[in-house]
């Protein structure tokens, strides 16, 4: 089994310290940015090089730019991960076909017809 590139930077055992030490020094950060009010709305603004998006405030002055939420943060390094291997592709058999040929379909003999009797009522 092969092991993926960045499973390989974990072999190291100052690199989970390392983690910890991030998420020591980045979680008030994260608990302040989880608690701040988003904007209010935003406005499109049609320029000669297409329409660009501006958040605003309630009083309509632009804001800066919108933070990245840090419960995804982590996410964008899934994106970096090799994909698994694959069992290589089957080769396309050719059939070819001869005109005038075709199989001959029959319907199967029709099921004789069961009578009943009337439903009893008691």
């Amino acid at each position: 089994m092969r092991i993926p590139a960045v499973m390989k930077l974990f072999r190291h055992p100052l690199t989970g310290v390392l983690v910890a030490l991030m998420l020591v020094l980045t979680g008030q950060s994260m608990a302040i940015a989880r608690g701040t009010p988003g904007p209010s709305g935003e406005m499109v603004l049609c320029t000669g090089t297409g329409p660009i998006t501006v958040l605003v405030d309630e009083n309509g002055q632009p804001v800066g730019p919108a933070h990245i939420c840090p419960d995804c943060a982590f996410a964008f390094f899934a994106a970096h991960w090799d994909a698994p291997d694959l069992p290589p592709r089957p080769a396309a058999r050719h059939v070819p076909l001869r005109p005038g040929t075709q199989a001959v379909l029959r319907a199967a003999q029709a099921p004789a017809p069961q009578a009943r009797g009337p439903p009893v009522l008691s």
